[in-house]
């Protein structure tokens, strides 16, 4: 894999800098004009990132594509180990995705917005090891986690962009090298606000 370039630098320093697990939170806005883009503010860094492809609600139901607003804690990742054969480096407790890695969707399914394993016979899951690579570095947010609401969203994850920033299904989305720098500032005191 090539060594990624600094995207955005403020004063000189690079978006990786600084002590491992430095950053108390991460603030995410939409950008004017466009509900599905927004900027990710970490430190003084600013951050392209996309959004979900109904913008953020503050009323968060299953299937509607939406941002939640809100402010999560970062609950720890994953991360595909045929991309990234060195685990990349966090304060955040991360482990290597297999491919039967999957995710609960399944509102009626008492494993909603839990990781599951396949093959499952729950009625909806998304799996982890995908094949566009939007998963290969996966952050959850906390989101509808505890205690979890059926219905409510489920698989809310800090994860690698498409390219252009199009819009996601309700997470925030960075460039690759952008989420790899970000993740060595990022530990379980980290918190991300999503919304004004």
């Amino acid at each position: 894999m090539p060594r990624p370039q600094v995207a955005k630098r403020n004063g000189g320093k690079a978006v990786g800098q600084g002590k491992t697990g430095s950053l108390a939170l991460l603030r995410v806005r939409p950008l004017p004009g466009d509900a599905t883009r927004g900027t990710l503010l970490a430190g003084g860094t600013i951050i392209p990132c996309a959004l979900g492809r109904s913008g953020i609600t503050s009323r968060k139901r299953e299937g509607d594509g939406a941002s939640p607003q809100g402010v999560f804690r970062l609950r720890g990742g994953f991360y595909r180990p045929d991309r990234f054969p060195v685990r990349p480096i966090s304060a955040l407790p991360l482990r290597a995705t297999r491919r039967d890695d999957g995710w609960c969707d399944a509102p009626e399914d008492r494993r909603y917005n839990r990781p599951i394993r396949f093959p499952s016979n729950t009625a909806s899951a998304e799996r982890l090891w995908r094949d566009d690579g939007l998963y290969d570095l996966v952050i959850d947010l906390d989101y509808n986690r505890g205690p979890i609401r059926p219905g409510r969203g489920s698989a809310i994850f800090l994860h690698i962009a498409r390219s252009g920033y199009r819009p996601t299904e309700g997470c925030v989305a960075l460039k690759p090298s952008d989420l790899l720098r970000l993740l060595r500032r990022l530990g379980p005191r980290t918190r991300m606000k999503i919304g004004r």
